[in-house]
């Protein structure tokens, strides 16, 4: 349960008129309800500090938790952000997966021999595994945004600003809904950005841009004017002249004549004239070498190509090249944005030392390039992946920040796309039912109530992670009705809930159906699914060279849900091998160790709180990254600390980490 519940919108001063409802432009089913939600307030939850980097003086975060929550907690701290990017989830009915490589195995002697040889992707064995789904309901999609844009808006500070990344699915909807929350004269721009290079489309025009909707709060923001090179034509054209040191120019007219505020007569280089600067001016552009003579000897100003900003940035952005596969700040994310997309947009609307906020961080590429403009971060995300790796691209580039997780209940698996593909395999009885509408996750069969159907919240939704007064009035009100007449019960589960007294009140008032309500906690159902990871290894003092230090040999690692995965991979790819794609296995080693991908040590404390003292990533061509440091070394099953180490941290190649103590 939330520890409480923080306002969206302030509390009203004496003599404040009380906003009594939310007026909307866009209308959709399930708009009217939100006024429910944002009255009940954002849930806050306990925030659990799980490591620390650096001395973070700042007060950097990367978080892992919904958006709302993170909202709640940042305004119950006092803390304002100066700058929203976000790129949430665009509606397009696509899932998105992490590229899974198994590393290569340290206890075998031909890899280590092969140590300075770059090696092949293609040949590396991979498989894929689903990170979060893009997969929404038109009008459920719209409640959530709008819940989580007005919590985004609680935590702006007066002068901020936010960026909203879409596209064509859904883009031209939350336009309205910015519309509403921030106010039609807070729109600055509708910047598009050309994502894509050409390609054909034979039904129809190939869609090769994204659409960014830049919004302030308020009248006072901050905008710094961005500038893009000249084109070599417009180079071609203008700046045809140089110095004898090839130093190219425009020769600008000093002519008064039809300025407004007048000039300056007097003679120059025996030319009468009417001049807008000063004779002194002139005498000093002469000094600097600044002043081009035309035929006639009349003086122009010599205007430097390399003195010269560029274009002012227009809201159509042509000049930034999506990541591409050989691009140096890849780190094979679904959806990663470019650092020159939001070193644009950071750069444009915020100063040093502002706070930088991106509640859907994905990448971690808002962190990153906040951090290298000298800003202060805020990364936020709900998935596991995500947080991992912002967190090592972060240690990467000398960062400091806490990384923290919200206790919502929701983190009970470590992926809710595989919590929600398993969830009819965890909950005894649950079957598909074909007569029932898209609410209901499927059916028990029941043999003196026939028909069960079941409701389970959607992981990815966080409008129903949380069992509260709208949605179980939703249920009763819309949910139910729509059933056969002969349902006589249904079971919802929760995630969390708001009270469940309050609830089972709320249902026990309301005579609308005589259907049977049983309300039911999903995390009973889950909390055995979690199962940690097996590892042997043996640690010793070591005495190499001239330091002293302790080293952890890893022998053998064993991850039950990785090798099911890898299972469940090679069974598909034996059904569907042919003559010209023979079935080629993932085959993995007695020691298992292919199956890490990172490694770390805590030599500070005990339990409570990480604290990285050495660590070792081992990326997807076997190349060991110590300490944020890239090298070409490969991995040899071992890592080193100076301290004496407390505890072990181990994650494997799909993100799931688990600590031992030493």
């Amino acid at each position: 349960m939330p520890i409480k519940y923080v306002p969206f919108i302030p509390e009203p001063v004496e003599g404040q008129a009380v906003l009594g409802n939310f007026n909307r432009i866009l209308r959709y089913k399930g708009a009217d309800e939100m006024s429910m939600t944002l009255q009940r307030g954002m849930p806050l939850y306990e925030m659990e500090k799980q490591e620390t980097v650096g001395e973070n003086a700042n007060g950097n975060m990367v978080i892992r938790g919904e958006c709302v929550s993170a909202c709640a907690y940042l305004k119950e701290h006092g803390i304002e952000v100066d700058l929203v990017y976000i790129d949430p989830p665009f509606a397009s009915g696509a899932d998105y997966a992490k590229q899974v490589y198994i590393r290569r195995n340290p206890k075998v002697a031909e890899a280590i021999a092969q140590a300075e040889e770059e090696l092949d992707i293609d040949d590396l064995k991979a498989f894929e595994e689903k990170m979060y789904g893009d997969v929404w309901d038109k009008e459920k999609y719209l409640s959530w945004m709008y819940e989580n844009l007005m919590a985004i808006k609680s935590v702006m500070s007066e002068t901020a600003s936010i960026y909203v990344h879409l596209d064509y699915h859904i883009g031209h909807y939350v336009k309205v809904l910015l519309d509403e929350i921030f106010g039609e004269e807070n729109f600055k721009n509708e910047i598009v950005w050309k994502r894509s290079t050409a390609h054909s489309d034979s039904s129809g025009f190939a869609n090769l841009h994204d659409c960014i909707f830049y919004y302030s709060k308020a009248d006072e923001y901050i905008f710094n004017t961005q500038y893009v090179p000249y084109s070599q034509e417009y180079i071609d054209h203008y700046y045809r002249n140089s110095d004898p040191d090839g130093r190219k120019y425009l020769d600008r007219d000093l002519s008064a004549k039809g300025l407004q505020g007048g000039g300056y007569t007097y003679d120059w280089n025996s030319v009468s004239g009417y001049w807008r600067c000063p004779i002194e001016t002139m005498r000093r552009y002469e000094a600097e070498g600044r002043l081009y003579y035309t035929k006639n000897g009349t003086a122009r100003y010599k205007q430097y190509l390399d003195e010269m900003p560029g274009v002012p940035a227009q809201d159509l952005w042509t000049d930034v090249y999506a990541v591409n596969s050989q691009a140096a700040e890849r780190v094979d994310y679904a959806t990663q944005k470019p650092e020159a997309l939001l070193e644009r947009i950071v750069r444009a609307s915020s100063d040093s030392g502002m706070t930088i906020a991106d509640f859907f961080g994905g990448s971690g590429v808002t962190a990153a390039v906040a951090n290298k403009l000298g800003r202060c971060f805020i990364h936020c995300d709900i998935g596991l992946n995500s947080v991992q790796t912002a967190r090592d691209r972060l240690v990467a580039d000398g960062a400091e920040f806490d990384l923290l997780e919200i206790k919502d209940g929701v983190q009970l698996y470590r992926n809710p796309v595989q919590t929600m593909d398993k969830i009819k395999s965890l909950i005894p009885g649950l079957k598909n039912e074909d007569s029932l509408d898209s609410f209901w996750e499927g059916a028990i069969a029941d043999s003196k109530l026939g028909t069960v159907p079941v409701y389970v919240p959607n992981l990815m939704d966080s409008s129903t992670k949380l069992l509260d007064v709208v949605l179980m009035n939703r249920i009763i009100h819309q949910a139910i009705p729509d059933l056969d007449a002969n349902i006589k019960k249904v079971i919802v589960y929760y995630i969390d809930i708001t009270s469940e007294e309050e609830i089972k009140k709320f249902i026990a008032e309301d005579d609308s159906t005589t259907v049977e309500i049983e309300l039911r906690d999903l995390k009973s159902v889950l909390d055995d699914v979690v199962i940690g990871d097996h590892a042997q290894f043996h640690v010793e003092e070591v005495h190499e060279d001239l330091f002293g230090g302790w080293k952890v040999w890893i022998d053998t690692f064993v991850s039950d849900r990785v090798m099911q995965k890898i299972f469940d991979f090679n069974n598909k790819a034996r059904m569907n091998a042919s003559a010209k794609k023979p079935f080629k296995p993932i085959e993995i080693s007695e020691e298992g160790l292919e199956l890490i991908e990172f490694l770390s040590l805590d030599c500070t404390a005990a339990e409570g709180e990480w604290h990285s003292d050495s660590e070792i990533k081992i990326d997807k061509n076997g190349f060991v990254i110590c300490n944020g440091e890239k090298t070409k070394n490969f991995w040899d099953s071992t890592i080193c600390c100076e301290s004496k180490p407390l505890r072990l941290k181990i994650r494997n190649i799909c993100g799931d980490e688990t600590i031992w103590s030493l």
